[in-house]
């Protein structure tokens, strides 16, 4: 007695196609599974025979042999109980054999019989989709994940009896109501406002230009001058995704296990902001079923780093890669994952470890010695790829009790979608979605400069003793303040203001 079931897995973010196959024969009962199955997937064997009998149906007592191809893949996961169970229940008449071939089916059992949500949901049916599949059996708690695919019937069940009298055709499910994201996102709310932010006009200013151009930023100043409220506001400017981006997101944190259920789809832009005693592994990934790290949780928004150097250097150096490639690659004994980590850097720092050094208000207590260490936790390659490094100087009475009237965050991210819009334009069929993503032939193409802007720049480049990557950051930087100024081409006022951005490194660090 045979049957076969088609079901789906995850590598990385992405899924592929599992052949699930089972053969009943005489002898003594047993249960073996081969296909380079995990712990999870083995342990299968008990939610399996409890969940049958649970439900009101027989437990084959047959020597039960269960095949998950291709079996040079790992598969990981409980994603394969509910499958396993059907083909189990197929193989000896208990559901019809042909009545799964049209399906593919994903889910996890509990001993009752009901089947649980499963985590990677979103991939496995884009995959699926794009593989050609028409219908798919999902547990009803990723009803809403499901809902956003279009192309694709998925039917939500509850437990496993349920889904045998579904194709046993003894009951009718309605396919699950597609969604429309852009219904959904208007509702999304922002905890934190630009207008409750008195003065820091420079810093406001440096962070508009990074949301508009998707640019690193790092914020120095003592305590207290506001860097963290500065830090938290900033996703309340950033321009909505697009619903691209956010299936992008979606799959990421789908994979991780950290949707919500009830919405179905990320919203709004992931704002990360780990501990400084995050470990290597949660901060990019991987461990031993390689999940998605904090760098791939922020992507397509933002990872916060607040009081950067109490970081350890090892762990802050693992952000080079994905800064520059925006892409983690995590390698393994058994498998190499590549995870998307496009993010937006915002890092804070004290400019000395008492954080008094160059205030006006206060006695800086630290030696020359104390300050050097404590700054170049932040190695000069770290440094080379933050576009935008501004000073965040203390608050006075006077400005915190000022009842002038501070932009909104609304008025601020009008202004950043608009010049997003000009990007996109710009950028149409490239798979980037902003100036920070230009390539080196990007940059050539897009940020052309007249005689005069060659020779500011070349004075900036041989006085602050730029690298290459920083030449090409400025001119990013200069392409994004020209944009947000509705300008065609990068006139001087726009590139003077860029370089001013790169200055903070020289000061100190020298």
């Amino acid at each position: 007695m045979l049957s076969k079931l088609k079901s789906f897995g995850l590598v990385g973010i992405e899924g592929f196609e599992v052949d699930v196959e089972i053969d009943l024969n005489n002898g003594l009962p047993g249960y073996d599974v081969v296909g380079l199955p995990d712990v999870s997937v083995k342990e299968g064997k008990d939610r399996i025979r409890s969940a049958i009998k649970n439900s009101g149906f027989e437990y084959p007592l047959y020597r039960i042999t269960v095949n998950l191809a291709p079996a040079d893949i790992r598969k990981e996961g409980p994603i394969y109980d509910l499958p396993i169970a059907i083909g189990l229940l197929s193989a000896t008449s208990q559901c019809p054999i042909n009545s799964t071939n049209d399906f593919v089916i994903l889910g996890e059992l509990s001993l009752n019989g009901d089947v649980r949500k499963v985590n990677g949901l979103l991939p496995m049916l884009i995959t699926a989709r794009e593989s050609g599949f028409k219908k798919v059996i999902i547990p009803y708690d990723n009803t809403m994940e499901a809902s956003y695919i279009e192309g694709i019937e998925t039917f939500a069940v509850k437990s496993l009896k349920e889904a045998i009298q579904f194709l046993k055709g003894e009951i009718v499910l309605e396919p699950v109501k597609i969604s429309r994201y852009e219904d959904n996102v208007k509702e999304a709310v922002v905890q934190n406002d630009f207008c409750y932010i008195k003065g820091q006009k420079t810093a406001k200013r440096a962070l508009e230009i990074a949301a508009a151009g998707g640019h690193n930023v790092i914020m120095i100043g003592p305590p207290g001058s506001g860097k963290t409220m500065l830090a938290k506001s900033f996703p309340s400017i950033l321009p909505n995704m697009t619903f691209e981006e956010a299936l992008e997101v979606t799959k990421i944190h789908s994979v991780a296990g950290t949707l919500d259920n009830k919405q179905g789809i990320v919203l709004t832009r992931p704002f990360r902001s780990p501990h400084h005693t995050t470990t290597v592994v949660t901060m990019v990934g991987g461990g031993r079923t390689s999940k998605p790290g904090e760098v791939s949780l922020a992507h397509n928004g933002v990872l916060f780093l607040d009081e950067t150097p109490e970081y350890p250097r090892n762990l802050i150096e693992t952000l080079r890669q994905p800064l520059e490639d925006r892409v983690v690659t995590v390698s393994r004994i058994a498998q190499s994952v590549e995870y998307p980590a496009d993010f937006t850097l915002l890092a804070s720092m004290n400019p000395c470890p008492c954080g008094y050094y160059g205030s006006k208000l206060h006695e800086c207590k630290c030696t020359l010695v104390q300050i050097h260490n404590y700054l170049n936790k932040l190695s000069g390659p770290l440094m080379d790829r933050i576009d935008l490094q501004i000073e965040v100087d203390a608050i006075n009475y006077k400005d915190l009790k000022s009842e002038a009237k501070e932009e909104t965050s609304a008025e601020i991210k009008a202004r950043v979608t608009k010049a997003r819009e000009i990007q996109n334009e710009r950028f149409k069929g490239l798979k980037i979605h902003n100036n920070s993503a230009m390539n080196s032939a990007l940059v050539k193409k897009y940020c052309k400069l007249s005689p005069e802007c060659e020779r500011i720049l070349e004075e900036a480049f041989a006085k602050l003793n730029l690298t290459a990557r920083a030449h090409d950051r400025i001119l990013k930087v200069a392409r994004t303040i020209a944009d947000l100024d509705g300008s065609e081409n990068i006139e001087i006022q726009h590139l003077v203001e860029a370089i001013n951005y790169r200055s903070l490194d020289r000061k100190y660090w020298l």
